[in-house]
């Protein structure tokens, strides 16, 4: 299965730090045939305050539309309230990673997207065509925009981690190390190690979609995550997990967003891409099946695809704009960080979070909880 999307490496680095007065005069088109059509309820990723502070009022500015943000911590929360809104309403629109967008739809909890109220060729390349783009459409429909992407990759404490050299996954499962880990990507990571060490019976990759050989390769994780679990500190869901996994529980190493390696670089903390290649994720807009507001959710992906709206939701994430025109808006120490993790060829060794089934994602939980549990 190709999971990967050809972006630039200035694409990449394209990490926003626009203010306010960026935000403030979007050049949008006029969305004055909405300015007085109300509200969207939204689902998305608690953790990333200038959503609210910054960019939903430069949203509201531009088209009078009022966004109702309900925060939750995971994919699993979005799916999971996504479940019971299908049956009570109040959700419009929400906001999962591609791998997951299947299992959206088939549980029918998403709608198609009407592609002549965006503007698709306003993102960067690789990120809405491509892979990418055929990964977004079911049964030929569109059902899925993208809205930032990013990596999950080592965050290390730089006086006291014992990374390896070349750094590599292998730190996570060192009893040198204090870890933060979520469990799901403890367990990928874990199954991606045994493949580099050769020690898999099949390609990692075949798991996610052969289950008799999810089911034998991730047995094998779990014991070998298992026998390494005594240097876990603390297991995340969400950002605000992940970095209190480090300042208040004294992590040294994790497995973690980007997002949470850029907030706490003034901390003593680094980030690191691993030999074997950081996990990459690719976030997006669903509208419900169900959705009411469904013009304002048009209106809100069209914004995060302009510059503006693409550097600020971007800046909210500390991740990479979709949207052409967003680098110029950069901020040269945000870049300097991310230079600094990625080169060219850490940049051609990411490894895209595949396309997993609701059988798959049951069955990883049920892995999940047996590690946490043990």
């Amino acid at each position: 299965m190709s999971t990967s999307s050809t972006v630039s490496r200035r694409g990449f680095l394209s990490r926003t730090a626009v203010g306010a007065a960026a935000l403030a005069a979007p050049s949008i088109i006029s969305f004055k045939a909405l300015a007085s059509s109300g509200e969207l309820n939204f689902t998305g990723w608690a953790g990333y305050p200038m959503l609210a502070e910054k960019v939903f009022p430069a949203f509201e500015a531009a088209t009078g539309i009022k966004v109702n943000f309900t925060e939750v911590p995971d994919n699993d929360t979005i799916f999971a309230n996504a479940k019971v809104a299908l049956q009570s309403g109040g959700i419009d629109m929400i906001e999962p990673t591609i791998d997951a967008v299947g299992q959206y739809y088939s549980n029918g909890l998403i709608g198609p997207w009407d592609a002549s109220k965006l503007a698709m060729d306003n993102y960067l390349p690789g990120l809405a065509d491509g892979s990418a783009g055929e990964r977004s459409m079911k049964d030929g429909k569109l059902m899925y925009v993208p809205s930032n992407w990013g990596t999950e990759a080592i965050v290390y404490n730089k006086e006291k981690a014992v990374l390896g050299e070349p750094a590599s996954l292998a730190a996570l499962f060192d009893p040198a190390n204090q870890v933060v880990v979520r469990p799901r990507s403890a367990l990928a990571a874990m199954g991606r190690l045994l493949e580099a060490q050769g020690k898999l019976p099949f390609p990692f990759i075949e798991g996610y979609t052969d289950m008799d050989k999810m089911v034998q390769i991730w047995d094998l994780a779990l014991a070998e995550c298992v026998k390494a679990k005594a240097n876990v500190v603390q297991f995340w869901s969400g950002e605000n997990e992940a970095n209190a996994g480090f300042v208040a529980n004294g992590a040294t190493v994790g497995l973690c967003w980007d997002s949470t390696g850029y907030n706490l670089r003034n901390d003593g903390y680094g980030y690191a891409a691993p030999v074997e290649g950081a996990f990459a994720w690719h976030q997006g807009f669903s509208l419900m099946a169900n959705a009411v507001n469904v013009e304002q959710a048009h209106a809100l992906a069209k914004f995060v695809s302009t510059p503006e709206g693409a550097a600020g939701w971007a800046t909210a994430f500390s991740s990479n704009p979709v949207g052409k025109g967003a680098a110029a808006m950069l901020s040269p120490d945000v870049a300097g960080y991310y230079n600094s993790a990625f080169d060219d060829a850490k940049l051609a060794a990411l490894w895209w979070w595949p396309d997993q089934s609701a059988e798959f994602v049951a069955k990883r939980g049920e892995y999940a909880d047996k590690y946490k549990a043990s």
